[in-house]
């Protein structure tokens, strides 16, 4: 019984059958992983527009959130949005995230960027001394006003917006003081008005509304300005919100204001997606001064084209594994699921078949001395008693002979012994054909 077992798992059609089977399942396993993408980084780097500005404060809370699921946020200060979307789209500055003013990006940008979500709406302030007699951006024309520094999104924007109302260098003084510095600037005296971006819970937009010699602008030609400029939503900041007291601002204020877009690289891993949204969410979720509960992450307001992933997060919510599983192990498991896939569609097939090819291979060899036995009987019958008995029984001895070299497994021994059970009729027949009538 062991020489059986032994002559099983050494038999040469064996390892041949199963090690074919095993390189068929390889090769999809080989095909599946040059497919699937590597683990999500353990680190990535945002940039956080100008030191101390609102962006900052969102990026040091989302640092927080994602430093809960293993997720290291590197901070990088820079001048403005345009040097944001410069640094993303270039990929030796290992900047992967940006918070992003709306009405910056252009359209080379979408080539390698895409947008995320729009997070928060953020008005345009601004803030002129009450000595100036100016109910429109037009009535600044000829003063001195502060529109941030060259390269930020607020200078971008607010250049824009005094271009449609006729004001430029030519004919203004626009300085480029940050957003601190200009509100120095205003409340000493030393310039007329000040542009500021910024969500209405800044601290800076907070304090100033509070300065009595300052009063802030409303856009009362805001429908217009979101006709002009896709890219600004017309919202209206109540009556008392900063201060119910003091009934701050007066009036209902209508203002104008683009989104905070969340931009990142087009190669970011698709699980990061999935976690910097759902951050989002709980960061800017809640209800605000200009928002209502859930308005926020939105698709809607960005520049740049939504990501495929984002799109169907904001419309479907996370995937069924990122809900219930902790993001790391989500993230094993999905990508397990991928190597399985194909792995499992070739490995059933091929572990149905390779018995089938093991037996063909055992059975084919028993094939061949059958068919040489069937020609002797085939000549036998057309010759019979013409036929050279000595010749036949050679060729009878060279079958037997060859049969009994076949090596089989236990499992077809019968199909041998059926053969040897041939071999020894046709050897009878040859036996009675020689004997004397």
């Amino acid at each position: 019984m062991a020489r059986f077992i032994w002559q099983r798992w050494t038999s040469l059609d064996f390892w041949i059958t199963t090690l074919g089977a095993l390189a068929l399942i390889g090769g999809a396993f080989w095909l599946a992983a040059r497919y699937i993408q590597p683990a999500p980084p353990s680190e990535i780097t945002m940039t956080v527009g100008p030191e101390g500005g609102a962006y900052e404060r969102f990026a040091q809370e989302f640092q927080l959130a994602l430093a809960q699921n293993g997720i290291k946020v590197k901070l990088r200060t820079t001048r403005g949005a345009r040097e944001d979307l410069d640094l993303l789209k270039d990929e030796s500055s290992g900047v992967t995230l940006a918070v992003v003013q709306g009405g910056v990006a252009t359209d080379e940008d979408a080539e390698s960027l895409m947008s995320l979500a729009a997070l928060y709406h953020e008005p345009v302030w601004v803030f002129v001394r009450k000595g100036v007699k100016a109910q429109r951006l037009a009535d600044l024309k000829g003063r001195k006003l502060s529109i941030g520094p060259v390269g930020s999104g607020v200078r971008a924007l607010s250049e824009q917006l005094l271009a449609a109302n006729g004001l430029d260098a030519q004919n203004t003084s626009l300085d480029d003081f940050a957003s601190d510095e200009a509100a120095r600037q205003l409340i000493f005296g030393k310039v007329d008005a000040i542009m500021v971006v910024g969500a209405p819970e800044s601290e800076l937009i907070a304090s100033l509304m509070r300065v009595p010699t300052l009063r802030i602008m409303g856009f009362d030609q805001a429908e217009a300005y979101t006709r002009r400029f896709p890219f600004l939503s017309r919202i209206e900041l109540p009556m008392g919100a900063y201060d119910l007291a003091r009934n701050l601002p007066e009036r209902d204020l209508p203002l104008i204001a683009p989104t905070a877009n969340l931009v990142v690289r087009d190669d970011i891993h698709p699980a990061l997606i999935n976690l910097i949204l759902e951050a989002a969410t709980d960061i800017t979720g809640d209800a605000g001064m200009l928002r209502r509960e859930g308005q926020f992450p939105s698709p809607k307001g960005v520049d740049i084209p939504l990501s495929v992933d984002a799109e169907r997060y904001m419309s479907k919510g996370p995937s069924f594994l990122h809900s219930h599983l902790p993001f790391w192990l989500a993230v094993w498991v999905d990508r397990l699921i991928v190597l399985l896939i194909p792995l499992v569609a070739v490995m059933l097939p091929v572990m149905r078949l390779a018995p089938t090819v093991y037996a063909w291979r055992i059975k084919s060899r028993l094939y061949r001395w059958y068919g040489k036995l069937k020609e002797l009987e085939y000549d036998l019958d057309l010759e019979g008693g013409k036929l050279d008995l000595a010749a036949a029984r050679e060729r009878l001895d060279d079958i037997e002979k060859g049969v009994s070299h076949i090596r089989t497994p236990l499992a077809f021994s019968e199909n041998l012994y059926n053969l040897r059970s041939h071999i020894e009729l046709v050897r009878q027949r040859l036996g009675k054909m020689g004997q004397p009538t």
